[in-house]
């Protein structure tokens, strides 16, 4: 194993220090994801690119510059992409603000939860500043901008934040039809009926199970991981903040609790889309809210 490894290069220096430094910083890294992109389950999908990319380009990484940085800038750059093609509305208008202190509630949570109203730019300096402590030049070196900038940036961000503590973004109502679909994959998949949740499913669905396969539903081992899994679950229609979810629930020793999430996505009247975010646990550890409702949001 450990000549094949070699082989690949994974126990050179470089990429030894590349594992190293995502076993450490990749909660950290998803919390930035998530809090840009205004939700942990898209935040996730953000820094599977990230370090994705990172990965390919690490031949060419000046390894004498510090890893944790460097990904950021990555993470930070996907985030962008993704808003951009999302083209999410500015919730909060671009008025003048005189520079201001961040207000007493303006740090962790609350930040973390208004701040999906700022515009990216502004988003991302409150949160690399006022969340994760970066100091201002290493601000402008990963959002690409300068020192003046960043303070510009964060003294709007913060004057919006500070008028806007009872905002609150809520995600949109899941359809009926979905919702049916929804709960008809949750009762197949907690009686072990694979070829009937495989029914729901268009002929080319795809899945992703984060770390594990990417690819078409039809050519996975999906099923048989539950199959064998050692520790009891069941599923179940949920929330996670704000968002319908199937729950994964796994007994800990205190009874059924969620673990994971798993969003499926329809279209039409099928599956079109799965993705399993069982192996990522710092995913509901960052979310808000995770409610377990076998209703769903269906009214």
């Amino acid at each position: 194993m450990r000549t094949e490894l070699d082989a690949q290069g994974l126990f050179q220096p470089k990429y030894a220090a590349y594992l190293e430094t995502v076993v450490h910083l990749r909660p950290r890294l998803h919390r930035y994801c998530a809090r840009m992109t205004g939700s942990v389950l898209d935040g996730e999908d953000v820094m599977q690119e990230t370090l994705f990319e990172a990965y390919r380009k690490l031949d060419s990484y000046d390894d004498s510059r510090a890893l944790g940085p460097w990904l950021f800038r990555i993470a930070h750059n996907r985030c962008i992409d993704f808003l951009r093609k999302r083209e999410v509305p500015q919730l909060l208008e671009e008025e003048a603000v005189e520079p201001i202190e961040p207000p007493a509630w303006g740090v962790g949570h609350a930040v973390e939860r208004l701040v999906v109203l700022l515009p990216p730019m502004e988003r991302a300096c409150v949160l690399l500043k006022d969340v994760f402590d970066y100091a201002l030049e290493e601000i402008a070196e990963l959002v690409g901008s300068t020192v003046g900038g960043v303070k510009a940036a964060l003294n709007r961000g913060r004057g919006k934040l500070a008028t806007a503590a009872g905002a609150r973004d809520v995600g949109p109502a899941i359809q009926p039809e979905a919702a049916k679909l929804l709960r008809l994959y949750v009762e197949r998949f907690n009686r072990h009926d694979w070829e009937a949740v495989r029914e729901l499913a268009k002929a080319d669905a795809r899945l992703r199970v984060a770390d594990c396969f990417a690819g078409r539903l039809a050519d996975s081992p999906y099923f048989v991981e539950y199959e064998r899994a050692e520790v009891a679950w069941r599923m179940e229609l949920g929330e996670v903040d704000g968002e319908t979810v199937v729950l994964v629930l796994r007994d800990l020793g205190d009874g059924l609790v969620p673990t994971a999430a798993v969003r499926v996505e329809v279209e039409g009247d099928r599956i079109a889309r799965i993705t399993d975010y069982f192996k990522c646990p710092w995913v509901l550890a960052a979310s808000e809210c995770v409610a377990v409702s076998s209703a769903g949001r269906d009214t």
